[in-house]
């Protein structure tokens, strides 16, 4: 007993020298590899917890991570496939890690990762509990699968897509997030699934060409923030859900914009919903 006393003592004592320890299990981890005239890049990145940045980054660098994790609780992944083209990394949680109660700024992990804008991209992310910051714009992007846990997520097209995109599916579960400038995605088909949470699907951008939209959302607040110069139709299927069609026009079981059938480019939306809002906001 006084052992045990005398230990607890020492380490109650000794804060600055605790608080060392734990800070040294936040440990640095970069992956990286040169572009060497690939055309084409098939990623998949799983990012467990704390703060990711994704963009464009270098011409000559295929991928690159830069994160700063807690190795107590994660773990780090990369493996790239050169014949085959396909990567997976990103940072995971370590088995039978249990649950440590240090400081949030202890637990703060962070990743920075960029692709090059010279390769066709087809991006698979998968994030838990996370803050996300994805910049797509600048980059070639193929297809685009994104998954969320509970999570604060902003996606962005800030520049007109460098290709054009098959097909974009968003997975959200009880979360907070936002896709901006859909209208540069260029992406044939878009899928949105929702499940509690507040959404804002953002249409805004160059718009080269027409889209079609899937829209499912659960439970919680849904704003489509739509662009004034494309024809926008919306076919509703709601369950206690309130909509508010400013701006557009009853045709059927279908909402439309004037001018509908004449115009250059369509946005289609097929949207569901149950418990909750559905606002619209329109962008020049």
């Amino acid at each position: 007993m006084r052992s045990l006393l005398l230990a607890v003592a020492l380490a109650l004592g000794a804060g600055g020298k605790v608080a060392v320890a734990v800070a040294q299990s936040m440990r640095p981890f970069s992956t990286y590899r040169q572009w060497h005239g690939e055309t084409r890049l098939s990623a998949r990145l799983d990012y467990a917890a704390g703060s990711l940045r994704l963009a464009a980054g270098r011409p000559n660098e295929l991928y690159r991570m830069d994160a700063s994790y807690d190795s107590q609780r994660f773990v780090p992944v990369s493996d790239y496939d050169a014949a085959g083209g396909g990567l997976e990394f990103g940072l995971e949680p370590a088995g039978g890690g249990g649950i440590r109660v240090v400081s949030q700024h202890q637990l703060r992990q962070t990743a920075e990762v960029t692709f090059s804008p010279k390769a066709d991209l087809a991006l698979d992310v998968a994030l838990g509990a996370v803050d996300g910051d994805l910049e797509l714009g600048g980059l070639r992007l193929t297809d685009l699968h994104l998954s969320t846990g509970a999570s604060r997520t902003v996606v962005r097209f800030s520049q007109p897509n460098g290709t054009r995109c098959q097909s974009a599916s968003l997975t959200v579960g009880a979360a907070e997030v936002s896709v901006l400038g859909l209208g540069n995605s260029r992406c044939d088909r878009i899928t949105f699934e929702g499940g509690m949470g507040k959404v804002l699907l953002d249409f805004a951008g160059s718009w080269t060409s027409s889209s079609q939209v899937d829209v499912s959302m659960a439970l919680g607040e849904l704003t489509l923030r739509l662009p004034r110069r494309v024809g926008v139709r919306i076919t509703l299927d709601k369950f206690l859900a309130s909509f508010e069609p400013e701006g557009l026009e009853r045709e059927g079981t279908s909402y439309v914009t004037p001018g509908y059938t004449t115009a250059a480019r369509h946005l289609d939306i097929a949207l569901r919903t149950a418990v909750g809002g559905v606002k619209i906001d329109w962008v020049n």
